[in-house]
């Protein structure tokens, strides 16, 4: 399972879900927590198996008391909310899978792809395609890593001080279960 959804900084203005949710954190965070939850079955019964979820570097701590930037609100900081949201979901399935078969990770896969979420915002492209497919499809496919890593390219890096912080994450998994109606 590859959670690869995305909505990026623009348009800078805040846009909610059908549920009521700020639309990066629904789209980039709290769908891909939905789907792997209800595919766990399967991913479990399947194993050997994997979920990578492709995150990025522009992950920045999440706001608790304000998680749906309702004061405040940027484009950049609904979209590294929700990338930090990943790897901390991340971070949680791999310790919660350990030992079952099913192997979580995390990545940023590359530097500003010429996708048309870059290139709608007029950004110079600093990587390719290829290079960001090829870290997807080595944490797919490698047999020489391990789960619960976040992912810099095709290396293991630091994700954001905040998805190591276990009380931080036990929140996140609490109000996610809650927003997705999983309690």
């Amino acid at each position: 399972l590859v959670n690869n959804a995305g909505v990026g900084r623009t348009p800078e203005e805040r846009l909610l879900s059908e549920d009521g949710h700020e639309l990066r954190f629904q789209v980039n965070y709290l769908a891909g927590f939905l789907l792997t939850r209800m595919l766990m079955p399967r991913l479990l019964s399947s194993t050997p198996s994997r979920i990578v979820n492709v995150s990025s570097l522009a992950a920045n701590p999440i706001d608790f008391d304000d998680i749906m930037i309702e004061n405040n609100f940027s484009g950049g900081r609904a979209y590294g909310q929700s990338k930090l949201s990943q790897i901390m979901m991340t971070f949680d399935l791999a310790e919660e899978l350990e030992g079952t078969g099913v192997m979580v990770n995390a990545l940023h896969p590359a530097s500003l792809m010429p996708t048309g979420m870059v290139l709608r915002q007029g950004i110079q492209p600093r990587a390719t395609i290829d290079e960001g497919a090829t870290a997807v499809m080595q944490l797919i496919t490698s047999t020489e890593i391990e789960g619960g890593q976040f992912f810099i390219g095709l290396r293991p890096g630091r994700a954001n001080a905040q998805a190591y912080d276990l009380e931080a994450r036990a929140k996140l998994k609490d109000l996610s279960e809650d927003l997705t109606d999983l309690r």
